[in-house]
């Protein structure tokens, strides 16, 4: 059946001790940089096949490779029906990094072997290796990997045996090593991975980062006060007393200080700096790494042949800069803002005229000439970093603009608007203004205005308004004509406008008070009054009149006797003949009319179509045409 790729480690083992998983040992002292790192690179799938010699397997070029081979990989997807992990990068996650996929041959034997040169001679290295068992669920055969160092004529330095590797619920990546002292004049070895498992059914592995690192005491560094790091400021002084200890010896130890610049990736010797301290000066801005490289005798002059200590990290922050900015005003009245860079902890602005401020970005309203002049701002950030900047601020003064005295007019009237103080002028609003850019110029306005005057002179611009009052000329209104029956009275509705007027009606007959507006009249014939209405301003006057139209009070008697002896023969009602209008109708008691006339120039006699009517009782409605109410009754027919 096919397998997922199993990493099979071959070491030179009796059967015995290969059955039985031993204890890592990876270094307990401090290690140098890797002398071997095999990462496999990185690339498209599949990658390139191991150079010849290194294992026994076939390279397949395939995500999947079968019992006894092997590829090179970025990624699996999907094996054997997903029975197998699908893994997405290599051990340490860089980009499209490969790693060796190996599917277990059916017979145990040696799957990875290489020889290692340029190794120190008498040194004690760490070799260790990255192994994923790749199948998800434990099966009956299990990965069981033995690691050999040997020298090349086979005699065995060191070995390790993993034991089974048990399958995990999620993909594991582990790490396991030993460590192995080189011979003194044979400093070249040879690695070998043995699989002492059968294939078949699970024993599938992924191998990555193998590494060989020289081993030695352990060596710890630290700075003032104990500590391991540092963040200080640009420019400051303070020197930095590095100090180390080290757990075992060497026979003749030799030391070297080391700094970096790039985060770690690389390291460049400390020239002098080859004691047990140092002393780290002031240096300029930057992220710096120290450490301490420790080897036995000359071999300090080799990379591959020392240890290192510890990091100590110092990080030289940059000051912060305000980048102090402003709005540029450019004229007095204006509002200056003065802006500075985030980022501070604190802020501390001080300017002319006593200025100062906690804010980051202060405002200064309607600015004059003693808000003229440098402003500085002294900014710290929060790791205490501080830094200060100035700006000039400069502007210019603005002309001071005037539009005169308030002045009032009565409505329909003129009147001159003077400014001064700038070089032109522009007067709003522009309605009702002769010449709205100059600097003398004529305002009729309709209604009191408030008129603003820009005065400007050298880019910059003044302000001021002056209001023009206007008093409104006197209205009379008399209100509507009236009639009344002579002998009753009637209220007058008179209204007066304008501004600060008064008012009186003539003549003042048969009214109560000519003072009032309304006041109350009873003429005894047709009248005309007059409403006079007076400015007290001077602004003129006005009058309205108001016509009473008097009607004469009729009477109606209620009984007449037209019997022919000269005395009360017809229906006399006084005064009606003053009413050539006026309709007069009289119904019997059927509602039958028995009279009727436009007019009373002839007063009735008591007779329909010529005849005289019978005694009784008649009703009457008497019109008068003048728009009140008709008048009805009755009158009664006597013999």
């Amino acid at each position: 059946m096919m397998r997922i790729l199993s990493i099979k480690l071959l070491m030179l083992f009796s059967f015995t001790f290969m059955m039985m998983p031993s204890k890592a040992q990876l270094c307990n002292g401090s290690l140098g940089d890797p002398v071997v790192n095999i990462t496999f690179g990185s690339g498209p799938n599949p990658g390139q096949p191991l150079k010849a010699a290194t294992t026994s397997y076939s390279f397949l070029a395939a995500d999947c490779p079968n019992d006894g081979y092997y590829t090179i990989e970025n990624r699996t997807t999907n094996c054997y029906n997903n029975t197998w992990y699908s893994l997405t990068a290599d051990h340490t996650g860089d980009p499209n990094g490969y790693f060796m996929l190996v599917n277990a041959s059916y017979q145990p034997g040696a799957f990875y072997l290489d020889t290692v040169k340029g190794l120190c001679g008498g040194i004690t290295y760490e070799f260790a290796a990255w192994i994923l068992n790749l199948v998800k669920s434990d099966a009956s055969i299990r990965p069981n990997i033995t690691f050999s160092i040997e020298t090349t004529s086979g005699t065995v330095l060191q070995s390790y045996n993993t034991g089974e590797i048990l399958a995990s619920s999620s993909p594991q990546w582990k790490q396991y090593g030993f460590y192995f002292t080189t011979p003194v004049n044979a400093p070249q070895i040879v690695l070998r991975m043995v699989n002492n498992a059968q294939g078949g059914i699970g024993n599938d592995v992924a191998l990555d980062d193998i590494t060989f690192r020289p081993c030695g005491p352990k060596l710890t560094v630290q700075m003032n006060g104990g500590t391991t790091s540092k963040e200080v400021c640009q420019g400051d002084k303070t020197s930095f007393a590095f100090s180390s200890s080290i757990t075992g010896s060497y026979n003749n130890p030799s030391y070297q200080w080391q700094v970096s610049k790039d985060k770690g990736v690389s390291w460049t010797d400390i020239a002098g700096a080859t004691g047990t301290s140092y002393n780290r000066l002031p240096t300029d801005t930057g992220a710096y790494l120290y450490r301490l490289a420790v080897a036995e005798g000359d071999n300090i002059s080799s990379l591959k042949c020392r240890v290192a200590s510890n990091v100590l990290s110092i990080n030289v922050q940059p000051n912060p800069d305000p980048k102090i900015s402003s709005n540029n005003p450019g004229c007095t009245g204006d509002t200056l803002r003065l802006l500075a860079a985030s980022g501070g902890a604190t802020y501390l602005w001080t300017g002319p005229n006593g200025f100062t401020s906690n804010l980051q970005n202060p405002v200064i309203n309607k600015i004059t000439l003693a808000n003229k002049g440098s402003y500085f701002v002294a900014l710290t950030d929060a790791l205490g970093c501080r830094n200060r900047d100035s700006i000039d601020i400069s502007f210019i003064v603005s002309p001071v603009a005037n539009a005169g005295a308030d002045v009032a007019i009565c409505e329909g009237a003129s009147t001159s608007l003077q400014g001064s103080g700038g070089g032109t002028y522009a007067w709003k609003p522009v309605n009702a203004v002769a010449n709205p850019n100059s600097v003398t110029t004529i305002a009729t306005p309709s209604d009191t205005t408030s008129y603003i005057l820009t005065v400007s002179s050298g880019g910059c611009k003044g302000y001021d308004t002056v209001t023009v009052f206007v008093w409104k000329k006197p209205v009379a209104n008399a209100g509507p004509d009236q009639v009344i029956y002579e002998g009753n009275t009637v209220q007058l509705s008179g209204a007066a406008g304008g501004t600060a007027v008064s008012y009186s009606w003539s003549p003042a007959n048969n009214m109560n008070n000519n003072n009032i507006l309304n006041p109350v009249v009873s003429p005894t014939n047709d009248y005309t009054y007059s409403l006079n209405v007076s400015s007290t301003l001077g602004c003129g006057t006005a009058s309205d009149n108001v016509f009473i139209r008097v009607y004469k009070k009729i009477t109606i008697p209620n009984v007449f006797s037209p019997n022919g002896d000269g005395i009360n023969d017809t229906w006399n009602i006084a005064q009606l003949n003053t009413y050539p209008e006026a309709d007069i109708a009289v119904f019997n008691r059927y509602g039958q009319k028995v009279y009727e006339s436009t007019g009373y120039a002839t007063e009735w006699n008591g007779k329909y179509n010529g005849k005289p009517l019978p005694v009784g009782t008649y009703y009457y409605v008497i019109d008068l045409k003048n728009g009140l109410k008709p008048f009805s009754g009755w009158v009664m027919i006597v013999k």
